[in-house]
């Protein structure tokens, strides 16, 4: 008999204790946790970004667009990237509030229908927010990227040719630049808050060009944003 069962009154019935592995395995319900559970579990559409995450800066759930990927919802969560030469559109229909975000390497690639490739990465981002019930005479755009930061793309111009062709495209669509941070030489990290249209970017230091060079043509923008770490956040 243990100490425990020694104090109690003879008469009063011993309540049935649990012992303490089936307390230990009872599940904690998180409405957090569940939500990103969920995200993590639903099949992903061909060039949708799927990896997902808690931000703990932000404290938010969030997912990393990748070059070439794509992301649109209307979720309370956060969409984030990292870009050199490469562009990301932000796109937002105030009426509805859904938001999108893309992130395309070059304008265009003679037909190939990839999201690597502005032409096909607007018309992607634009149709996937009409799907959610949003219009193009609603939407207004935030655009970033387009830095000189590659040293084999400076005679190329990479980041020029992005820059204008995104706007030249978004002008032709008729959806409004609201705000635009493109060109210089700064790699950037942006995060953007499709419920609310909201967009942060913060400039990264240029202490590994060498790094995003060779990260940025493998579409590796996870390891980018860990070699690059620094600079300051503006608020658009």
């Amino acid at each position: 008999m243990s100490a425990f069962e020694s104090a109690l009154p003879a008469s009063r019935p011993r309540a049935a204790v649990p012992p303490p592995s089936s307390v230990s395995a009872r599940p904690v319900a998180s409405g957090r946790n569940s939500h990103l559970d969920a995200l993590k579990g639903r099949p992903s559409r061909p060039g949708e970004a799927s990896f997902f995450y808690r931000d703990h800066h932000f404290n938010v759930d969030t997912v990393k667009v990748l070059p070439g990927e794509y992301y649109v919802t209307g979720d309370d969560m956060m969409i984030m990237t990292v870009l050199g030469s490469c562009i990301a559109a932000c796109i937002w229909d105030p009426r509805v509030k859904v938001g999108g975000m893309n992130h395309f390497m070059l304008p265009e690639g003679a037909g190939d229908t990839s999201g690597r490739y502005g032409s096909y990465a607007m018309e992607l981002l634009i149709n996937e927010m009409i799907k959610l019930g949003a219009r193009r005479e609603s939407m207004q755009a935030k655009v970033f990227g387009g830095g000189q930061v590659m040293h084999s793309f400076t005679t190329m111009n990479v980041g020029e040719r992005n820059t204008a062709f995104v706007l030249d495209y978004l002008q032709t669509e008729r959806i409004a630049v609201i705000s635009k941070d493109v060109l210089d030489i700064h790699p950037r990290k942006v995060c953007y808050f499709p419920a609310s249209g909201k967009a942060m970017v913060k400039r990264l230091a240029h202490s590994h060009p060498e790094t995003l060079e060779t990260q940025e043509v493998r579409g590796n923008a996870v390891v980018v944003a860990k070699a690059t770490a620094g600079g300051s956040v503006d608020l658009f």
